[in-house]
């Protein structure tokens, strides 16, 4: 029941598909203006030397990459900075604790 002259009806069919979907043409410039914005994107990307260190170091930063350890960083320097602000208060306090025992009234 397969017809032998299949492969020419859809030559026929692909061709008459093709002609039902007319390919519009490229707006002028259409390829300069292509590789214009991926040269931005990529200059947003990659900072050049004008940029500061600092946004540099934020840009590598925030790559995907970078990011699990970027926090697991700043979650370290957090914990050792509030300890250290906490020794600090600690020490602060003990010595008023001693100071208020040994002169309870220092104005009278």
């Amino acid at each position: 029941m397969k017809r032998e002259n299949s492969g020419a009806e859809n030559a026929r069919l692909t061709a008459l598909l093709h002609e039902s979907r007319p390919m519009p043409a490229l707006p002028p410039r259409f390829a300069e203006g292509v590789w214009r914005r991926i040269e931005e994107s990529e200059a947003t990307l990659f900072p050049s030397q004008r940029t500061g260190w600092f946004d540099r170091l934020v840009v590598q930063i925030l790559r995907p990459r970078f990011i699990l350890p970027g926090l697991a960083a700043l979650l370290v320097a957090g914990s050792l900075l509030g300890a250290h602000d906490a020794s600090q208060m600690a020490k602060r306090d003990a010595l008023e604790r001693y100071l208020a025992s040994v002169a309870p009234n220092p104005l009278r």
